[in-house]
């Protein structure tokens, strides 16, 4: 079974009025200023998830600041589930800073969904107030075994739209803090898995933490999938395309580049996904 950890779709009339949203969503309009951001929604996923042979995706929304958005946005991706129950596995995002945040954490698995994400500090780093904040959060998903995806970024190199400026210590501040939960850090996690060659501490504390490839093609060279193998190991790793920024065949074609096993594929792009998300 192949599993695409990381997608996105958008209810149809975000996708065809983006402008209406830009002046009140300074985020969103982070993202999908240019008309060349895709915008897509569940069948367009569904039709491509067929045509690219794989089998099941993970899909999401955006982590709207309007909790009317959010919520709207959250029922789009459960009844996009609903539709498609062979095809989708909804995750549940909105505005971790909202106070509509803990309650919309409860409705959404109340309706169904299977973990929250991405969530996402477009316009700040994760600092103490970002992770007090997501106590309330990271407590009911552990009390429902459901995992967690945050969206990271590497701290140096090139800018690009819905680059944050998280650091390393509060990539890791968060693994620490949460230890108890199955967290997956998106876009490698922003470097953070490296440090898993420290002798002391790292370790333990990134334990629970898994990695996503999404938007790997864009971010690092071949090396990055055998490097990552050799630190953490293929079980931490999965597979997310970050579709419709990019399509799987991108990545299946890095992976043999690259020179993965068959059996470090078949873990990376749906074994690990399977168990992290109890299917």
């Amino acid at each position: 079974m192949i599993i695409d950890i990381h997608t996105h779709i958008f209810p149809k009339n975000i996708r065809k009025n983006r402008e209406k949203y830009f002046n009140s969503e300074p985020a969103f309009k982070l993202l999908y200023d240019s008309p060349k951001a895709k915008l897509t929604g569940a069948k367009e996923l569904v039709e491509s998830l067929e045509n690219q042979g794989v089998d099941r995706a993970v899909v999401f929304g955006f982590p709207w600041e309007s909790h009317e958005l959010f919520k709207a946005h959250n029922d789009y991706i459960s009844n996009a589930v609903n539709q498609y129950p062979e095809k989708l596995t909804g995750f549940g995002c909105f505005d971790p800073c909202s106070s509509e945040a803990v309650p919309e954490t409860l409705r959404c698995l109340k309706n169904g969904l299977s973990g929250i994400g991405e969530l996402a500090f477009y316009q700040c780093g994760m600092d103490h107030t970002i992770l007090k904040n997501l106590d309330p959060i990271m407590k009911i998903c552990r009390n429902w075994d459901v995992p967690v995806m945050i969206h990271t970024n590497e701290p140096v190199g090139h800018n690009y739209p819905g680059k944050t400026p998280n650091t390393l210590k509060q990539i890791y501040d968060l693994a620490k803090r949460f230890p108890e939960n199955r967290i997956v850090l998106a876009h490698w996690g922003g470097g953070i898995f490296f440090f898993s060659l420290l002798k002391k501490e790292v370790k333990d504390s990134l334990q629970n933490i898994y990695y996503d490839t999404a938007a790997s093609p864009f971010l690092y060279d071949l090396d990055i999938y055998r490097t990552a193998i050799n630190i953490i190991g293929a079980d931490k790793i999965l597979f997310g395309s970050d579709w419709p920024l990019l399509s799987p065949e991108r990545y299946f074609k890095e992976f043999k580049k690259a020179g993965l096993s068959s059996l470090e594929t078949e873990k990376i792009c749906g074994v690990n996904a399977a168990k992290l998300l109890r299917i």
